[in-house]
Protein backbone atom coordinates (compact mmCIF):
# COMPACT_ATOMS: atom_id res chain seq x y z
CA UNK A 1 0.00 0.00 0.00
CA UNK A 2 1.44 3.47 -0.91
CA UNK A 3 0.75 6.18 1.29
CA UNK A 4 -2.52 7.96 0.88
CA UNK A 5 -3.41 9.77 -1.97
CA UNK A 6 -5.76 12.59 -0.51
CA UNK A 7 -6.04 16.27 -0.11
CA UNK A 8 -5.82 15.63 3.92
CA UNK A 9 -2.48 14.00 3.54
CA UNK A 10 -0.86 15.89 0.73
CA UNK A 11 1.12 18.19 3.22
CA UNK A 12 2.26 15.45 5.64
CA UNK A 13 3.32 13.37 2.99
CA UNK A 14 6.30 15.87 1.47
CA UNK A 15 6.69 17.90 4.91
CA UNK A 16 9.56 16.28 6.58
CA UNK A 17 11.94 16.66 3.45
CA UNK A 18 10.66 19.94 1.23
CA UNK A 19 10.10 23.34 3.01
CA UNK A 20 7.03 22.76 4.76
CA UNK A 21 4.17 25.84 4.55
CA UNK A 22 4.14 26.38 8.17
CA UNK A 23 8.02 26.45 7.94
CA UNK A 24 7.47 28.83 5.40
CA UNK A 25 4.96 30.68 7.49
CA UNK A 26 7.43 30.99 10.81
CA UNK A 27 10.22 31.84 8.33
CA UNK A 28 8.80 34.57 5.63
CA UNK A 29 9.25 37.46 8.12
CA UNK A 30 13.21 36.52 8.26
CA UNK A 31 13.28 37.19 4.87
CA UNK A 32 12.01 40.57 6.01
CA UNK A 33 15.12 41.71 7.17
CA UNK A 34 14.24 39.45 10.82
CA UNK A 35 11.89 42.32 11.92
CA UNK A 36 9.77 40.57 14.49
CA UNK A 37 11.71 39.49 16.67
CA UNK A 38 12.97 42.72 17.43
CA UNK A 39 9.97 44.68 16.89
CA UNK A 40 8.52 42.31 19.74
CA UNK A 41 10.97 43.28 22.34
CA UNK A 42 11.36 46.38 21.39
CA UNK A 43 7.53 47.16 21.97
CA UNK A 44 7.37 45.35 25.16
CA UNK A 45 10.45 47.95 25.68
CA UNK A 46 8.08 50.75 24.64
CA UNK A 47 5.20 50.23 26.43
CA UNK A 48 5.30 46.93 28.04
CA UNK A 49 2.35 45.48 26.09
CA UNK A 50 2.04 41.79 25.69
CA UNK A 51 3.84 40.95 22.56
CA UNK A 52 4.75 37.68 20.77
CA UNK A 53 7.32 37.29 18.84
CA UNK A 54 9.23 35.52 15.90
CA UNK A 55 12.55 33.34 15.95
CA UNK A 56 14.14 32.79 13.10
CA UNK A 57 15.63 29.88 11.37
CA UNK A 58 19.04 30.11 9.88
CA UNK A 59 22.20 27.92 8.34
CA UNK A 60 25.19 29.79 10.59
CA UNK A 61 26.55 27.15 13.02
CA UNK A 62 25.70 28.02 16.72
CA UNK A 63 28.62 29.35 19.10
CA UNK A 64 29.09 25.82 19.82
CA UNK A 65 29.92 25.12 16.43
CA UNK A 66 34.11 24.86 16.17
CA UNK A 67 33.71 26.88 13.67
CA UNK A 68 32.30 29.81 15.32
CA UNK A 69 34.66 31.99 17.97
CA UNK A 70 34.95 31.18 21.58
CA UNK A 71 33.30 34.34 22.80
CA UNK A 72 29.80 32.71 22.80
CA UNK A 73 28.76 35.30 20.73
CA UNK A 74 27.18 34.55 16.98
CA UNK A 75 28.86 34.93 13.89
CA UNK A 76 27.68 36.69 10.75
CA UNK A 77 24.39 34.33 9.12
CA UNK A 78 26.38 32.57 6.02
CA UNK A 79 24.35 30.10 3.45
CA UNK A 80 20.98 29.86 2.07
CA UNK A 81 17.97 30.18 4.41
CA UNK A 82 17.06 26.52 6.14
CA UNK A 83 19.91 24.95 5.69
CA UNK A 84 20.70 23.59 9.22
CA UNK A 85 23.57 21.23 9.10
CA UNK A 86 24.41 21.32 12.27
CA UNK A 87 24.93 22.82 15.77
CA UNK A 88 21.82 21.55 17.14
CA UNK A 89 22.40 20.36 20.99
CA UNK A 90 22.93 16.39 20.87
CA UNK A 91 21.76 15.95 24.18
CA UNK A 92 18.24 14.31 24.89
CA UNK A 93 16.02 13.61 27.69
CA UNK A 94 16.46 10.56 29.15
CA UNK A 95 20.53 10.22 29.41
CA UNK A 96 21.15 9.31 25.74
CA UNK A 97 24.49 11.70 24.66
CA UNK A 98 24.63 11.37 20.44
CA UNK A 99 27.50 13.63 20.48
CA UNK A 100 30.49 15.29 22.56
CA UNK A 101 30.33 18.44 24.28
CA UNK A 102 30.46 21.12 22.53
CA UNK A 103 31.36 24.40 23.86
CA UNK A 104 31.00 27.76 23.01
CA UNK A 105 33.43 29.64 24.97
CA UNK A 106 36.60 28.21 26.48
CA UNK A 107 38.44 28.60 30.04
CA UNK A 108 40.23 31.54 30.26
CA UNK A 109 43.37 29.90 31.15
CA UNK A 110 46.19 29.48 28.32
CA UNK A 111 45.17 26.96 25.78
CA UNK A 112 47.53 24.06 26.45
CA UNK A 113 48.28 20.75 25.05
CA UNK A 114 46.63 17.36 26.21
CA UNK A 115 48.65 17.07 29.66
CA UNK A 116 50.84 14.57 31.04
CA UNK A 117 51.09 15.34 34.33
CA UNK A 118 49.12 13.60 36.88
CA UNK A 119 47.37 15.84 38.77
CA UNK A 120 45.17 13.50 40.02
CA UNK A 121 48.07 12.81 43.32
CA UNK A 122 48.05 16.32 44.22
CA UNK A 123 46.46 17.33 47.29
CA UNK A 124 44.42 20.40 47.51
CA UNK A 125 46.73 22.12 49.14
CA UNK A 126 49.64 21.66 47.11
CA UNK A 127 47.24 23.01 44.28
CA UNK A 128 46.37 26.15 45.83
CA UNK A 129 50.19 26.64 46.48
CA UNK A 130 50.41 26.64 42.42
CA UNK A 131 50.76 30.13 40.46
CA UNK A 132 47.74 31.30 38.87
CA UNK A 133 49.36 29.66 35.37
CA UNK A 134 49.92 26.55 36.83
CA UNK A 135 46.15 26.08 38.28
CA UNK A 136 44.75 27.36 35.28
CA UNK A 137 46.86 24.00 33.58
CA UNK A 138 45.39 21.90 36.54
CA UNK A 139 41.78 22.99 35.94
CA UNK A 140 42.16 22.40 32.15
CA UNK A 141 43.75 19.10 32.41
CA UNK A 142 40.92 18.22 34.43
CA UNK A 143 38.89 19.32 32.24
CA UNK A 144 40.25 17.44 29.17
CA UNK A 145 40.33 14.29 31.31
CA UNK A 146 36.41 15.18 32.31
CA UNK A 147 35.76 15.28 28.37
CA UNK A 148 37.43 12.12 27.44
CA UNK A 149 35.42 10.55 30.16
CA UNK A 150 31.99 12.07 28.92
CA UNK A 151 32.77 10.57 25.45
CA UNK A 152 32.92 7.06 27.21
CA UNK A 153 29.48 7.78 29.06
CA UNK A 154 31.20 7.61 31.83
CA UNK A 155 29.09 10.09 33.06
CA UNK A 156 30.17 10.07 36.93
CA UNK A 157 33.66 10.13 36.46
CA UNK A 158 33.40 13.10 33.86
CA UNK A 159 31.20 15.13 36.96
CA UNK A 160 34.17 13.88 39.38
CA UNK A 161 36.65 15.33 37.37
CA UNK A 162 34.64 19.03 36.72
CA UNK A 163 34.17 19.30 39.89
CA UNK A 164 38.02 18.97 40.47
CA UNK A 165 38.21 21.32 38.14
CA UNK A 166 36.01 23.64 39.75
CA UNK A 167 37.72 23.49 42.84
CA UNK A 168 40.98 24.62 41.36
CA UNK A 169 39.14 27.62 39.01
CA UNK A 170 35.70 28.46 40.72
CA UNK A 171 35.17 31.34 38.14
CA UNK A 172 34.66 29.32 34.78
CA UNK A 173 31.39 29.12 33.63
CA UNK A 174 32.31 26.13 31.40
CA UNK A 175 33.20 23.80 33.46
CA UNK A 176 29.85 24.49 35.50
CA UNK A 177 28.20 23.73 32.01
CA UNK A 178 29.78 20.39 31.67
CA UNK A 179 28.68 19.04 34.99
CA UNK A 180 25.24 19.81 34.26
CA UNK A 181 25.73 18.39 30.74
CA UNK A 182 26.57 15.55 33.22
CA UNK A 183 23.94 15.60 35.35
CA UNK A 184 21.46 15.25 32.32
CA UNK A 185 22.22 12.39 30.72
CA UNK A 186 22.75 9.97 34.44
CA UNK A 187 20.09 7.62 35.31
CA UNK A 188 17.90 8.86 36.63
CA UNK A 189 19.03 12.72 35.55
CA UNK A 190 19.34 14.64 38.33
CA UNK A 191 17.79 17.91 37.21
CA UNK A 192 18.10 19.65 40.68
CA UNK A 193 21.63 19.88 40.49
CA UNK A 194 21.77 20.78 36.57
CA UNK A 195 20.00 23.62 38.00
CA UNK A 196 22.75 24.49 40.37
CA UNK A 197 25.13 24.63 38.18
CA UNK A 198 23.60 25.95 35.32
CA UNK A 199 22.81 28.77 37.69
CA UNK A 200 26.19 29.54 38.85
CA UNK A 201 27.23 29.40 35.22
CA UNK A 202 25.13 31.82 34.41
CA UNK A 203 26.27 34.20 37.50
CA UNK A 204 29.51 34.37 35.85
CA UNK A 205 28.34 34.72 32.07
CA UNK A 206 24.29 35.70 32.20
CA UNK A 207 24.46 35.16 28.13
CA UNK A 208 25.79 31.57 28.59
CA UNK A 209 23.86 29.98 25.72
CA UNK A 210 24.91 26.31 26.79
CA UNK A 211 23.79 27.16 30.73
CA UNK A 212 20.41 28.77 29.56
CA UNK A 213 19.60 25.88 26.93
CA UNK A 214 20.44 23.50 29.75
CA UNK A 215 18.49 24.95 32.27
CA UNK A 216 15.59 25.11 30.02
CA UNK A 217 15.85 21.11 29.64
CA UNK A 218 16.36 20.58 34.22
CA UNK A 219 13.13 23.18 34.73
CA UNK A 220 11.31 20.85 31.72
CA UNK A 221 12.63 17.44 33.76
CA UNK A 222 11.13 19.34 36.97
CA UNK A 223 8.02 20.26 35.67
CA UNK A 224 8.35 23.77 36.26
CA UNK A 225 6.53 23.89 32.73
CA UNK A 226 6.03 27.94 32.65
CA UNK A 227 9.59 28.85 33.82
CA UNK A 228 10.67 26.52 31.29
CA UNK A 229 9.44 28.26 28.65
CA UNK A 230 10.21 31.29 29.47
CA UNK A 231 13.88 29.90 29.21
CA UNK A 232 14.13 28.65 25.89
CA UNK A 233 12.36 32.36 24.91
CA UNK A 234 15.38 34.21 26.52
CA UNK A 235 17.52 31.63 24.64
CA UNK A 236 15.23 32.76 21.60
CA UNK A 237 15.63 36.33 22.00
CA UNK A 238 19.23 36.31 22.96
CA UNK A 239 20.35 33.87 20.04
CA UNK A 240 17.30 34.63 17.26
CA UNK A 241 19.73 33.28 14.49
CA UNK A 242 20.51 30.21 16.05
CA UNK A 243 17.02 28.04 16.92
CA UNK A 244 13.63 28.13 15.24
CA UNK A 245 10.27 28.85 17.40
CA UNK A 246 9.61 25.29 16.88
CA UNK A 247 12.84 24.23 19.37
CA UNK A 248 12.10 20.55 19.04
CA UNK A 249 11.17 19.22 15.71
CA UNK A 250 10.16 16.11 14.41
CA UNK A 251 13.01 14.41 12.19
CA UNK A 252 10.34 12.83 10.18
CA UNK A 253 6.56 12.17 9.65
CA UNK A 254 4.73 8.85 8.80
CA UNK A 255 2.86 9.04 5.75
CA UNK A 256 -0.85 7.51 6.32
CA UNK A 257 -1.44 4.65 3.80
CA UNK A 258 -3.24 4.76 0.71
CA UNK A 259 -6.05 2.15 0.86
CA UNK A 260 -6.25 0.02 -2.18
CA UNK A 261 -9.06 -2.67 -2.27
CA UNK A 262 -10.39 -3.87 1.15
CA UNK A 263 -9.39 -7.16 3.15
CA UNK A 264 -11.50 -9.81 2.20
CA UNK A 265 -13.66 -10.43 5.66
CA UNK A 266 -13.63 -14.07 7.11
CA UNK A 267 -16.67 -15.96 5.76
CA UNK A 268 -18.65 -15.14 9.35
CA UNK A 269 -16.84 -11.81 10.41
CA UNK A 270 -17.00 -10.80 13.97
CA UNK A 271 -18.07 -7.05 14.82
CA UNK A 272 -14.70 -5.92 15.14
CA UNK A 273 -14.03 -7.02 11.62
CA UNK A 274 -16.94 -4.86 10.62
CA UNK A 275 -15.81 -1.92 11.96
CA UNK A 276 -12.17 -2.16 10.73
CA UNK A 277 -13.83 -2.28 7.16
CA UNK A 278 -15.71 0.97 8.03
CA UNK A 279 -12.61 2.98 9.65
CA UNK A 280 -10.93 1.90 6.26
CA UNK A 281 -14.25 3.31 4.13
CA UNK A 282 -13.70 6.38 6.45
CA UNK A 283 -9.76 6.74 5.63
CA UNK A 284 -10.72 6.46 1.56
CA UNK A 285 -13.14 9.57 2.48
CA UNK A 286 -9.95 11.46 4.31
CA UNK A 287 -12.51 11.32 7.39
CA UNK A 288 -9.81 10.97 10.00
CA UNK A 289 -11.27 11.87 12.72
CA UNK A 290 -13.91 8.71 12.29
CA UNK A 291 -11.21 6.65 10.69
CA UNK A 292 -8.85 7.13 14.15
CA UNK A 293 -12.34 6.04 16.49
CA UNK A 294 -13.42 3.51 14.48
CA UNK A 295 -10.07 1.35 14.09
CA UNK A 296 -9.67 1.94 17.35
CA UNK A 297 -13.13 0.31 18.29
CA UNK A 298 -12.15 -2.40 16.00
CA UNK A 299 -9.27 -3.43 17.97
CA UNK A 300 -11.22 -3.22 21.55
CA UNK A 301 -13.83 -5.64 19.87
CA UNK A 302 -11.31 -7.36 18.51
CA UNK A 303 -10.46 -8.45 14.69
CA UNK A 304 -11.10 -12.13 14.02
CA UNK A 305 -8.03 -12.76 11.39
CA UNK A 306 -4.65 -12.43 11.28
CA UNK A 307 -4.22 -9.82 8.34
CA UNK A 308 -6.83 -7.83 9.28
CA UNK A 309 -5.54 -7.39 13.47
CA UNK A 310 -2.26 -6.54 11.63
CA UNK A 311 -3.84 -3.94 9.39
CA UNK A 312 -5.78 -2.07 12.10
CA UNK A 313 -2.55 -2.38 14.55
CA UNK A 314 -0.72 -0.93 12.24
CA UNK A 315 -3.18 1.98 11.40
CA UNK A 316 -3.69 2.84 14.88
CA UNK A 317 0.34 2.81 15.35
CA UNK A 318 0.27 5.53 12.46
CA UNK A 319 -2.21 7.44 14.50
CA UNK A 320 -0.59 7.26 17.16
CA UNK A 321 2.80 8.43 15.66
CA UNK A 322 1.19 11.29 13.69
CA UNK A 323 -0.06 12.22 17.27
CA UNK A 324 3.29 12.74 19.01
CA UNK A 325 2.60 8.99 20.85
CA UNK A 326 6.11 7.93 19.57
CA UNK A 327 6.58 4.92 22.77
CA UNK A 328 2.66 3.58 21.91
CA UNK A 329 3.34 3.90 17.86
CA UNK A 330 5.95 1.56 18.48
CA UNK A 331 4.28 -1.09 20.58
CA UNK A 332 1.51 -1.38 18.09
CA UNK A 333 3.89 -1.20 15.09
CA UNK A 334 5.80 -3.97 16.81
CA UNK A 335 2.93 -6.44 17.61
CA UNK A 336 1.60 -5.75 13.93
CA UNK A 337 4.81 -7.05 12.59
CA UNK A 338 4.61 -10.40 15.29
CA UNK A 339 1.76 -11.08 13.45
CA UNK A 340 2.42 -10.80 9.92
CA UNK A 341 6.32 -11.11 9.96
CA UNK A 342 6.19 -9.86 5.71
CA UNK A 343 4.27 -6.57 6.51
CA UNK A 344 6.14 -4.33 4.74
CA UNK A 345 3.88 -1.06 5.62
CA UNK A 346 4.34 -1.76 9.86
CA UNK A 347 8.61 -2.54 8.91
CA UNK A 348 8.69 0.74 7.01
CA UNK A 349 6.76 2.75 9.92
CA UNK A 350 8.89 0.98 12.77
CA UNK A 351 11.99 2.21 11.02
CA UNK A 352 10.61 5.73 10.75
CA UNK A 353 10.11 5.88 14.34
CA UNK A 354 13.55 4.53 15.37
CA UNK A 355 14.62 8.01 12.94
CA UNK A 356 12.30 9.54 15.31
CA UNK A 357 14.59 8.23 18.17
CA UNK A 358 17.67 9.18 16.93
CA UNK A 359 18.60 5.35 15.68
CA UNK A 360 19.41 5.42 11.56
CA UNK A 361 20.93 1.83 11.98
CA UNK A 362 18.23 -0.02 12.78
CA UNK A 363 15.63 2.37 10.92
CA UNK A 364 18.02 0.87 7.43
CA UNK A 365 17.92 -2.84 9.38
CA UNK A 366 14.26 -2.39 9.07
CA UNK A 367 14.37 -1.29 5.20
CA UNK A 368 16.10 -4.88 4.64
CA UNK A 369 13.94 -7.06 6.43
CA UNK A 370 10.95 -4.95 4.33
CA UNK A 371 12.95 -5.44 0.96
CA UNK A 372 13.59 -9.34 2.02
CA UNK A 373 9.98 -9.39 2.38
CA UNK A 374 8.62 -7.63 -0.31
CA UNK A 375 11.58 -5.78 -2.87
CA UNK A 376 8.55 -4.89 -5.07
CA UNK A 377 6.86 -2.88 -2.61
CA UNK A 378 7.50 1.40 -3.26
CA UNK A 379 6.56 2.55 -0.24
CA UNK A 380 9.93 1.12 1.04
CA UNK A 381 12.27 2.99 -1.51
CA UNK A 382 10.16 6.21 -0.60
CA UNK A 383 10.37 6.22 2.97
CA UNK A 384 13.66 5.08 2.70
CA UNK A 385 14.23 8.42 0.68
CA UNK A 386 12.92 10.11 3.08
CA UNK A 387 15.21 8.71 5.91
CA UNK A 388 18.31 9.35 3.75
CA UNK A 389 17.08 13.03 2.75
CA UNK A 390 16.98 14.03 6.71
CA UNK A 391 20.23 12.77 6.69
CA UNK A 392 21.21 15.25 4.07
CA UNK A 393 22.54 12.06 1.84
CA UNK A 394 20.31 14.08 -1.23
CA UNK A 395 21.56 11.81 -4.09
CA UNK A 396 21.19 8.43 -2.42
CA UNK A 397 17.58 10.04 -1.39
CA UNK A 398 16.93 10.67 -5.23
CA UNK A 399 18.21 7.60 -5.86
CA UNK A 400 15.39 5.70 -4.41
CA UNK A 401 12.65 8.19 -5.10
CA UNK A 402 13.08 7.11 -8.66
CA UNK A 403 13.03 3.42 -7.75
CA UNK A 404 10.28 4.04 -5.66
CA UNK A 405 8.31 6.08 -9.21
CA UNK A 406 9.71 3.03 -11.77
CA UNK A 407 7.51 0.75 -9.33
CA UNK A 408 4.49 2.71 -8.77
CA UNK A 409 4.85 5.43 -11.28
CA UNK A 410 1.11 6.76 -9.78
CA UNK A 411 2.38 8.24 -6.82
CA UNK A 412 2.84 11.60 -7.04
CA UNK A 413 5.18 12.95 -4.30
CA UNK A 414 7.66 10.51 -5.02
CA UNK A 415 7.95 12.59 -8.48
CA UNK A 416 7.90 15.58 -6.05
CA UNK A 417 9.85 14.46 -3.26
CA UNK A 418 12.69 13.38 -6.22
CA UNK A 419 12.42 17.03 -7.49
CA UNK A 420 13.26 18.65 -4.49
CA UNK A 421 15.96 15.83 -3.70
CA UNK A 422 17.48 17.60 -6.57
CA UNK A 423 17.09 20.85 -5.48
CA UNK A 424 18.52 20.52 -2.55
CA UNK A 425 21.60 19.04 -4.12
CA UNK A 426 22.01 22.41 -6.28
CA UNK A 427 20.67 20.84 -9.69
CA UNK A 428 18.40 23.70 -10.24
CA UNK A 429 17.57 22.76 -14.01
CA UNK A 430 16.92 18.98 -13.16
CA UNK A 431 14.84 19.52 -10.52
CA UNK A 432 13.10 22.54 -12.94
CA UNK A 433 12.72 19.54 -15.37
CA UNK A 434 10.87 16.74 -12.87
CA UNK A 435 8.85 19.20 -11.60
CA UNK A 436 7.69 20.26 -15.30
CA UNK A 437 7.57 16.44 -16.37
CA UNK A 438 5.57 15.99 -12.91
CA UNK A 439 2.76 18.99 -13.94
CA UNK A 440 2.16 16.85 -17.23
CA UNK A 441 2.17 13.90 -15.79
CA UNK A 442 -0.54 14.72 -13.13
CA UNK A 443 -2.49 17.77 -14.67
CA UNK A 444 -5.50 17.23 -12.35
CA UNK A 445 -3.48 17.02 -8.80
CA UNK A 446 -2.76 20.25 -7.31
CA UNK A 447 0.44 19.37 -5.49
CA UNK A 448 2.82 19.65 -8.36
CA UNK A 449 2.01 23.07 -8.61
CA UNK A 450 1.78 24.10 -4.95
CA UNK A 451 5.05 22.58 -4.07
CA UNK A 452 6.67 24.14 -7.54
CA UNK A 453 5.28 27.22 -6.79
CA UNK A 454 7.35 27.07 -3.16
CA UNK A 455 10.52 26.18 -5.46
CA UNK A 456 9.96 29.56 -7.37
CA UNK A 457 9.06 31.43 -4.23
CA UNK A 458 12.17 30.42 -3.18
CA UNK A 459 14.32 31.98 -6.18
CA UNK A 460 12.21 35.16 -5.28
CA UNK A 461 10.59 34.06 -9.02
CA UNK A 462 7.39 36.24 -7.38
CA UNK A 463 5.14 36.29 -10.41
CA UNK A 464 5.81 32.50 -11.77
CA UNK A 465 5.03 31.05 -8.05
CA UNK A 466 1.38 33.15 -7.49
CA UNK A 467 0.81 31.53 -11.11
CA UNK A 468 1.19 28.15 -9.53
CA UNK A 469 -0.73 28.57 -6.78
CA UNK A 470 -3.47 30.01 -8.35
CA UNK A 471 -3.12 26.86 -10.66
CA UNK A 472 -3.26 24.43 -7.23
CA UNK A 473 -6.26 26.66 -5.89
CA UNK A 474 -8.37 25.91 -9.30
CA UNK A 475 -7.27 22.52 -8.65
CA UNK A 476 -8.29 22.29 -5.01
CA UNK A 477 -11.75 23.62 -5.82
CA UNK A 478 -12.88 20.48 -7.92
CA UNK A 479 -12.34 18.69 -4.29
CA UNK A 480 -14.56 18.14 -1.66
CA UNK A 481 -12.94 19.05 1.28
CA UNK A 482 -10.35 21.11 -0.81
CA UNK A 483 -6.74 21.65 0.54
CA UNK A 484 -6.53 25.38 1.52
CA UNK A 485 -2.61 25.28 2.00
CA UNK A 486 -1.89 27.01 -1.72
CA UNK A 487 -4.37 29.60 -0.60
CA UNK A 488 -2.14 30.50 2.51
CA UNK A 489 1.16 30.26 0.06
CA UNK A 490 -0.48 32.42 -2.27
CA UNK A 491 -0.88 35.22 0.62
CA UNK A 492 2.56 34.64 1.72
CA UNK A 493 4.37 35.52 -2.17
CA UNK A 494 1.79 38.19 -2.06
CA UNK A 495 3.38 39.22 1.05
CA UNK A 496 7.36 38.93 -0.24
CA UNK A 497 6.88 40.21 -4.02
CA UNK A 498 4.57 43.09 -3.33
CA UNK A 499 4.57 43.92 0.76
CA UNK A 500 0.53 43.88 0.36
CA UNK A 501 -0.38 42.86 3.73
CA UNK A 502 -4.42 43.20 2.88
CA UNK A 503 -3.88 40.80 -0.04
CA UNK A 504 -2.42 38.12 2.01
CA UNK A 505 -4.69 38.46 5.15
CA UNK A 506 -7.54 38.03 2.44
CA UNK A 507 -6.22 34.36 1.35
CA UNK A 508 -5.51 33.62 4.53
CA UNK A 509 -9.35 34.64 5.92
CA UNK A 510 -10.31 32.59 2.96
CA UNK A 511 -8.63 29.60 3.79
CA UNK A 512 -10.09 29.71 7.24
CA UNK A 513 -13.67 30.57 5.54
CA UNK A 514 -12.84 26.99 4.17
CA UNK A 515 -11.24 25.04 6.66
CA UNK A 516 -11.40 26.70 9.68
CA UNK A 517 -8.28 24.43 11.23
CA UNK A 518 -5.81 25.68 8.99
CA UNK A 519 -3.33 25.81 11.18
CA UNK A 520 -0.58 27.55 8.61
CA UNK A 521 -3.19 30.21 7.92
CA UNK A 522 -3.87 31.09 11.76
CA UNK A 523 0.04 31.26 12.10
CA UNK A 524 0.52 33.72 9.08
CA UNK A 525 -2.15 35.72 10.07
CA UNK A 526 -0.16 36.19 13.62
CA UNK A 527 2.83 36.70 11.87
CA UNK A 528 1.13 39.53 9.77
CA UNK A 529 -0.79 41.33 13.05
CA UNK A 530 2.46 41.68 14.75
CA UNK A 531 3.78 42.99 11.64
CA UNK A 532 1.02 45.79 11.82
CA UNK A 533 1.82 45.95 15.64
CA UNK A 534 -1.80 44.58 16.45
CA UNK A 535 -0.22 43.24 19.44
CA UNK A 536 -3.86 41.78 20.66
CA UNK A 537 -5.03 40.01 17.51
CA UNK A 538 -1.79 38.58 17.13
CA UNK A 539 -2.00 37.01 21.23
CA UNK A 540 -5.60 35.37 19.51
CA UNK A 541 -4.10 33.81 16.66
CA UNK A 542 -1.48 32.49 18.84
CA UNK A 543 -4.37 31.45 21.12
CA UNK A 544 -5.51 29.55 18.27
CA UNK A 545 -3.01 27.92 17.30
CA UNK A 546 -2.86 26.02 20.95
CA UNK A 547 -5.92 25.19 20.35
CA UNK A 548 -5.61 23.60 16.76
CA UNK A 549 -1.84 21.85 18.32
CA UNK A 550 -2.48 18.01 17.15
CA UNK A 551 0.27 17.33 19.15
CA UNK A 552 2.61 17.90 22.30
CA UNK A 553 5.71 19.37 20.30
CA UNK A 554 2.75 21.65 18.52
CA UNK A 555 1.10 22.42 21.33
CA UNK A 556 4.64 23.18 22.99
CA UNK A 557 4.96 25.63 19.93
CA UNK A 558 1.78 27.62 20.15
CA UNK A 559 2.41 28.06 24.01
CA UNK A 560 5.71 29.09 23.35
CA UNK A 561 4.40 32.29 22.19
CA UNK A 562 1.63 32.72 24.67
CA UNK A 563 4.45 32.98 27.23
CA UNK A 564 6.30 35.80 25.18
CA UNK A 565 5.14 38.09 26.63
CA UNK A 566 6.51 37.25 30.36
CA UNK A 567 9.90 36.04 28.55
CA UNK A 568 10.28 39.63 27.08
CA UNK A 569 9.66 41.13 30.07
CA UNK A 570 11.95 38.99 32.59
CA UNK A 571 14.60 39.14 29.57
CA UNK A 572 14.49 42.96 30.10
CA UNK A 573 14.72 42.94 33.66
CA UNK A 574 17.66 40.62 33.13
CA UNK A 575 19.64 42.33 30.70
CA UNK A 576 18.59 46.23 30.55
CA UNK A 577 21.52 47.30 29.05
CA UNK A 578 20.43 45.77 25.83
CA UNK A 579 17.09 47.72 25.78
CA UNK A 580 18.18 50.73 24.02
CA UNK A 581 20.05 48.40 21.12
CA UNK A 582 17.01 46.40 20.92
CA UNK A 583 15.18 49.62 19.73
CA UNK A 584 17.93 50.64 17.66
CA UNK A 585 17.87 47.57 15.98
CA UNK A 586 14.38 47.60 15.52
CA UNK A 587 14.14 51.12 13.70
CA UNK A 588 16.56 49.84 11.41
CA UNK A 589 15.19 46.28 10.36
CA UNK A 590 11.65 46.48 10.17
CA UNK A 591 10.66 46.47 6.25
CA UNK A 592 9.58 49.45 4.41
Amino acid sequence: MAPLDTPGASASAVESVAPTLLDRVQDFVSEHKKAIVIAAAAAAVAGGLGVAYYASTSSSKPPGDSSSDTSGKKKKKTGSRGAKKGGKDKEKKGGRVDGPILEERKPKAPVVEETVEDYESLTAEQVMALSEEERAKVATSFKTKGNAAYQARDFTAAADLYTRAIQVAPREPVFYSNRAACYINVTPPKFDLVLQDCDAALALDSKYIKALNRRATALEGLQRWEEALRELNLYIILYPFLCSAKHHESLLKITLPRTGPHPTLPENPSTGDETLLLGLQALDAADYTHAVTLINEAIEQGVSWDAGRAEALNLRGTFKFLMGEVAGAKADLEESVKIVPEFTQSLVKIASVHMEQGNPEAAFECFEKAIKADSKDPDIYYHRGQVLFIMNQFEDAASNYVQSSELDDQFVFSHIQLAVAQYKMGDLAKSMATFRRTLRQFPTRSEPSNYYGELLLDQARYEEAVEKFEKAIELEKTKSPPNVLPLVNKGLALYQWKQDIGAAERCCHEALRIDDECEAAVATLAQLSLQQSKIGEAVKMFERQAELARSEPELVNALTYQFATSSQVEFLKSYPDMAAQLNQIATGMMPH
